[in-house]
């Protein structure tokens, strides 16, 4: 019986393989890393939507917690990677991905897919030939506005950023390069912090100085030794100590124990719009033929655990439309 067992399992597992190495490969290129939950949500999305068709195999430049004086290796270990892979298609995740990569590939017949991109594609790569994607626009001015109409009394609002690569690129198209701009009345501060004490002092008198925060992205910071400051301890100090209400941008940020809740933005509809472009491309559709696309518009979601801390009643125009995590 044990010798039946062994043989159907090795001829199953034989079967599995050849199907595995049948699949054309596709090679993502992540920006970030595994455990960053913008990564799992779109990479979520691409294998739901490509991976019965195509093997996925990955590469993570790790840049939210590498220091930047690494990234021209870790974008030269990815390109090893293409070279040995010779994939159907190359997706690129996030700004690093395409700003590092995007030079080369563009020199290459492969076709390439790139998502979440903050800034304008053209600061990377010129635009058309073999490259196209989607693009993410963080909903800031969308966010406000809903801050107003949960918060009527509100008169200035900080919007907290760590001081990456995608922070910079996120607030560009409101901000301009501005630290400060005003908004139906609202004065809103923008600040860009690369020190976890800092960033802790910060929060802790944004009372004297605003009524409500806008937490942005937090996944770069330092601490006084030089080591990176874990992202879900950032997230997780920020709820706990904020003296004033924290809402939030992307659907990650949004829990019992982090912010309140927001307009949010979603990778997996990232990843679903990028998949969406690549089956486009692998059907036979030229690159330079689709316009880069904006995904999803966002949607509400927002935690019970945190309204009910902050005695926060949402306008019922909102909670008809929202989702909530608890």
């Amino acid at each position: 019986m044990r010798l039946w067992i062994v043989l159907i399992s090795l001829v199953l597992g034989l079967w599995t393989g050849a199907c595995f190495a049948d699949k054309p490969a596709i090679l993502v290129i992540e920006s970030y890393h595994d455990g960053y939950p913008w990564d799992k949500s779109y990479k979520k999305a691409l294998q739901e939507y490509l991976g019965k068709e195509y093997q996925l195999n990955y590469f993570e430049m790790d840049t939210k917690r590498l220091p930047k004086s690494l990234y021209e290796k870790r974008a030269d270990l990815a390109w090893k990677k293409y070279q040995e892979l010779k994939p159907v298609l190359v997706v690129l995740g996030d700004d690093n991905a395409l700003n590092y990569l995007g030079p080369k590939l563009i020199e290459t017949s492969t076709p390439v897919v790139y998502l979440g991109i903050n800034n304008n594609p053209r600061d990377y790569i010129p635009l058309g030939r073999n490259i196209t994607g989607v693009l993410e626009r963080p909903l800031l001015k969308r966010a406000i506005v809903d801050i107003r109409r949960t918060y009527p009394n509100t008169e200035s609002v900080l919007v907290l950023f760590d001081s990456g690569t995608t922070s910079q690129a996120s607030s560009q198209e409101v901000f301009q390069g501005r630290s400060e701009i005003k908004l139906l009345g609202l004065k809103i501060s923008l600040k860009f912090i690369g020190d976890w004490s800092v960033w802790q002092e910060t929060v802790l008198e944004a009372n004297k100085h605003y009524d409500v925060m806008v937490i942005g992205l937090y996944h770069t910071l330092i601490d006084d030794e030089g080591l990176h400051v874990p992202a879900e301890k950032v997230i997780r100090w920020t709820s706990e100590h904020t003296p004033i209400p924290p809402f939030a941008f992307w659907d990650f940020e949004v829990g019992a124990d982090k912010a309140l809740g927001g307009m949010v933005l979603s990778g997996y509809e990232q990843g679903k719009e990028a998949a969406a472009i690549a089956r486009e491309i692998l059907a036979g559709k030229a690159p330079s033929r689709i316009s880069p696309r904006t995904a999803e518009k966002g949607y509400y979601l927002f935690s019970r655990t945190q309204l009910k801390k902050w005695r926060t009643n949402l306008p019922a125009s909102i909670v008809s439309k929202a989702k909530f995590v608890d």
